[in-house]
C-alpha cells in the first residue's frame, strides 16, 4: 500500500548542496521542507529570501517531518547510517542526493571524475581543455559550484564536467556519464565505510551506465572496477604497460606524455609539478579523446593550466629552494604521491590530525626522494615514529617553526613541500587556512 505524503521532498542539510537541491525542487513547484541541525545555517536567510514559502526546521532532526515526505534528499556530509536516515529507508522512502536530482534533469552529456586524489585537478584540466577545443562546458560538483547550480545557471551548456566524491555517489542511481574516470584509490574516509572494499564500491558507482571508462592501470583497486560491458581507456605511469595506451614514457632521454608510441607533450612543459600531475593530465586527455575532442588544443591547454591553490601550488623559488603548497593533501597517500612526483630532493612539512591512519606509504616515498621531514601539530610524534626509518625527522610545535627548520635542513635546488598528510583542524579552520598561512610564511622569506 502506497504511503500517504504531504511533501514531495525533505532536504537534510543546508550547506551548498542542500541549498542547491532545495532551490531546484522549489523552482520546479515541488512541496519541500528543509532540516538542518544547526540553529542558524549559513544559507537560511538567503533561502527564505528566494523562497518565503519554504518550511525550514533548524536546531535538530525532526523525524515526524521527515516521515511526511515522498523522498529524502541528503547532503553529502550526512552519514547515511544516521538513525533518522535508516528509519526513512525502513519506511520505504527513497534517500537520494543532489547529484541524483541533477541526473534526473540534465539533458547534456556528463563527464564524471572521482578518485581519492587528483579529482579536482582533473576536473579543472578538462574544463581548460574544453575551452581550448571550443566546447561550451560547465565544471563543478564536489569542488563547487554544485551541479544543480551549474544546471540552473547554464541549462544549455554542451557538456557538464563534474567532480564527484564517494559521499555524493552513495545517493546517486540515475547518472549515466558519457565518460567517467576513477583516478586512484587509497585509504580515506574509513570512519564512514566498512573497509576498503566498501569504499571502493562507493567510488565504482560512477561507472554504472557510463558510455566510456577511463581507469588507472597501476591501481589494483581501480583495475578491478573494469567490466566487459563498458569500453575502457587505461592510463599508466609504467611506460609500455599492457593495455594502457595513455602512458608516461621516455624518448631520447626526455620524459613525455604519450599515446601508444606517439609523444604528445613533454612532462617539463606541464605548468603543474609532479609525476602525479602528469598522470592527472593523461587521465584528462583520455577523457577528452573519448568525448571526441581534438588532441592538439587539449595539449596546448595543459601547457598553460594553473593548479588550484593548495594543490601542488608553486609558491616560487626563494633562497634557492622551490616552495610548494600542497595543503589539500590531508591523507598519507596524497602526500606520498606529491613526494614521489618531485624530481629534486624533498624536505617535507607534515602534521596535524592523523585520523588514525598509517604512514607506511609516505615513509616509502620519502625513502626514495626525501632529504628530511619536519613534523608538527597534534600527531607529530606518530608521524616522526613512522618516518624516522626513512630519513632524518625533526619535531616542532607549529607551521612557522616548521618553515624555519625546513629552510635550515634543505639545500639549494631542493623542494620544500608542505604536504601535511593530515587534517588541519587541530590548528586551523581548514586546509585553506593552513595553506594561506604557509604562503604568507614563504612570502616573508622572500621579503627578508
Amino acid at each position: 500500500m502506497k504511503r500517504a505524503t504531504e511533501l514531495d521532498a525533505v532536504v537534510l542539510g543546508l550547506g551548498e548542496s542542500g541549498f542547491a537541491s532545495a532551490c531546484h525542487l522549489l523552482a520546479a513547484g515541488r512541496r519541500v521542507a528543509v532540516i538542518d541541525t544547526r540553529e542558524q545555517p549559513p544559507r537560511a536567510a538567503e533561502l527564505r529570501d528566494r523562497h518565503p514559502e519554504i518550511h525550514l526546521h533548524t536546531g535538530g532532526f525532526d523525524d515526524a517531518l521527515i516521515a511526511r515526505a515522498a523522498e529524502v534528499v541528503i547532503s553529502p556530509g550526512l552519514d547515511p547510517r544516521h538513525a533518522g536516515i535508516r528509519e526513512a529507508k525502513r519506511r520505504g522512502q527513497p534517500v537520494i542526493g543532489e547529484i541524483e536530482l541533477f541526473a534526473r534533469s540534465v539533458n547534456a552529456p556528463v563527464m564524471a571524475i572521482t578518485g581519492s586524489n587528483g579529482k579536482s585537478t582533473v576536473t579543472r584540466m578538462l574544463a581548460a581543455m574544453a575551452r581550448a577545443a571550443g566546447v561550451d562546458a560547465m565544471a563543478g560538483g564536489n569542488l563547487g559550484p554544485p551541479a544543480l547550480t551549474l544546471l540552473e545557471n547554464r541549462p544549455d551548456a554542451e557538456v557538464f564536467i563534474l567532480e564527484l566524491s564517494s559521499f555524493q555517489l552513495e545517493s546517486t542511481v540515475s547518472l549515466r556519464p558519457q565518460v567517467a574516470t576513477v583516478l586512484n584509490l587509497s585509504p580515506d574516509h574509513l570512519d564512514r565505510y566498512d573497509g576498503m572494499t566498501d569504499y571502493a564500491a562507493a567510488k565504482a558507482r560512477i561507472l554504472q551506465g557510463a558510455g566510456h571508462a577511463v581507469l588507472n592501470a597501476d591501481d589494483d583497486w581501480v583495475r578491478g572496477m573494469a567490466d566487459d560491458a563498458t569500453p575502457v581507456s587505461w592510463f599508466s605511469a609504467r611506460g609500455a604497460s599492457g593495455a594502457a595506451r595513455w602512458r608516461l614514457g621516455t624518448v631520447d632521454g626526455v620524459d613525455w606524455l604519450m599515446y601508444d608510441d606517439q609523444p604528445l607533450l613533454r612532462q617539463r612543459d606541464l605548468s603543474v609539478v609532479g609525476r602525479h600531475n602528469a598522470l592527472n593530465a593523461l587521465a584528462a586527455l583520455a577523457m577528452g579523446e573519448a568525448a571526441g575532442w581534438p588532441l592538439q588544443p587539449m595539449c596546448r591547454a595543459l601547457e598553460t593550466f594553473q593548479s588550484l591553490p593548495h594543490r601542488g601550488e608553486r609558491l616560487g623559488v626563494h633562497r634557492d629552494r622551490l616552495w610548494v603548497n600542497d595543503s589539500k593533501a590531508t591523507n598519507a597517500a596524497s602526500a606520498a604521491a606529491a613526494v614521489a612526483g618531485m624530481e629534486q630532493p624533498v624536505v617535507l612539512l607534515a602534521g596535524g590530525d592523523a585520523k588514525g591512519q598509517s604512514f607506511e606509504v609516505l615513509a616509502a616515498a620519502l625513502a626514495d626522494r626525501g632529504r628530511a621531514a619536519v613534523v608538527y601539530g597534534r600527531d607529530a610524534d606518530a608521524l616522526a615514529r613512522s618516518l624516522a626509518s626513512s630519513l632524518p625527522v625533526e619535531c616542532v610545535d607549529d607551521l612557522e617553526a616548521a618553515v624555519e627548520a625546513a629552510e635550515r635542513r634543505s639545500q639549494p635546488g631542493d623542494v620544500v613541500l608542505l604536504s601535511p598528510a593530515c587534517a588541519s583542524l587541530d590548528q586551523y579552520t581548514d586546509y585553506r587556512a593552513r595553506g594561506e598561512h604557509f604562503r604568507a610564511l614563504v612570502e616573508a622569506l622572500a621579503d627578508e
